[in-house]
């Protein structure tokens, strides 16, 4: 016993260091494209400095880190177990009579609690990392339409309004929304405030209510008034805008700019308001999956790589359990897409790779170990 504990020690620890580097270079390369890619879009932006790309693809570290860490357990896995392969310790391990369940043991719980620490310690940091770098692409790198987002049921919109100036904002807050049974969003307890390029205030709206009309929000019973100047009542104001009802629910906040701890009450806010929380419920739901998946990758990863070399095609199965992953990345956004449509459950959606992948672990442990 004291053995195999030694040994699953030994092996755990090879299987993290492996696995982490495997994250930090596949997350290396990931977001030196992401900074090319970013690069590319400012080219059109001579005002907008290269710093400014380099904090958002800064931001976007951890995001990719959580993206791209099953495929470092699967891939820092294959590596690691074909190396101790190799060089014949689990050849002889197995030998001595030590089972591959007794010495996988370590690597599992490793991958197990690194899945555990990027969902309740880094998926936080994440979500907030990356809201910052969407701010920060909403601002220097987009045009037209601008961030909005719903918060303790209230709803604040940021859209171009070249009425008064060609590149000024308008500044929407409303204290109350809702989606009808008639798909028509309404909102109550509105201000709105109009800024030129220089956000200087021009024009500030108060409306009771309002609606989002065609091409507008129409407000009903406005008043306006100007700086210096005294409160008018203008009956109906008509704010223009290109958002629509679906447009809406793409632009609340998106799934990924929201910690695991903070999507359960925004998907009952989501409920409450008549939207649809489908994609945060998928996401919710992911992010509690990932520690299985990290150790189903573990497992797929020795199903795939702890064949004694002697038997040949070691490159062949190595290729399968690479394959493999990627086969499973397929199902997961597959499943997602099903998800997204409602012709799954949430639930469903997110856990059913899972478990596929984790059953296709088991399958190939049991044929590799008894045969």
């Amino acid at each position: 016993m004291v053995v195999s504990v030694t040994l699953s020690l030994y092996i755990a620890r090879q299987f993290v260091f492996s696995v982490l580097a495997m994250i930090a270079s596949l997350t290396g390369i990931v977001c030196l494209f992401d900074f090319i890619d970013l690069l590319r879009r400012v080219a059109t932006k001579p005002d907008v400095s290269t710093n400014v790309v380099t904090e958002i693809a800064a931001l976007h570290v951890p995001y990719f880190a959580i993206e791209i860490l099953p495929f470092g357990i699967l891939l820092g896995g294959i590596v690691c177990f074909w190396r101790l392969t190799r060089s014949s310790e689990l050849i002889v391990a197995r030998a001595a009579g030590i089972s591959a369940w007794q010495f996988l043991a370590g690597p599992l719980a490793c991958a197990m609690l690194i899945g555990a620490t990027a969902t309740g310690i880094i998926s936080p940091v994440s979500s907030t990392m990356y809201r910052r770098a969407e701010e920060l692409d909403q601002q220097y790198l987009r045009t037209g339409g601008g961030p909005l987002s719903l918060s303790s049921g209230s709803l604040w919109l940021r859209q171009s309004d070249a009425e008064y100036d060609p590149h000024g904002v308008a500044i929407l807050h409303a204290r109350g929304v809702q989606l009808g049974k008639d798909n028509i969003i309404r909102i109550r307890e509105i201000s709105v405030f109009r800024l030129d390029h220089n956000d200087k205030l021009m024009l500030r709206i108060e409306s009771p209510e309002g609606y989002l009309g065609d091409r507008a929000w129409v407000l009903q019973n406005a008043q306006t008034v100007r700086p210096y100047d005294i409160l008018r009542s203008v009956g109906q104001f008509n704010l223009p805008t290109d958002l629509t009802v679906s447009r809406v629910q793409e632009s609340f906040s998106s799934p990924e700019t929201l910690s695991i701890w903070a999507l359960p009450s925004f998907i009952k806010l989501l409920d409450r308001s008549g939207f649809s929380s489908i994609r945060h419920r998928i996401h919710f739901q992911s992010l509690l999956a990932l520690p299985m998946l990290a150790g189903t990758m573990a497992l797929v990863a020795a199903g795939f790589s702890m064949r004694p070399t002697r038997r040949g095609g070691v490159a062949q199965m190595i290729g399968s359990g690479v394959a493999a992953g990627f086969l499973l990345f397929t199902v997961s956004k597959v499943a997602e897409q099903f998800g997204n449509s409602g012709a799954l459950p949430p639930v469903l959606a997110a856990w059913a790779p899972t478990v596929a992948g984790l059953c296709l672990a088991i399958s190939l442990l049991l044929h590799l170990e008894d045969g």
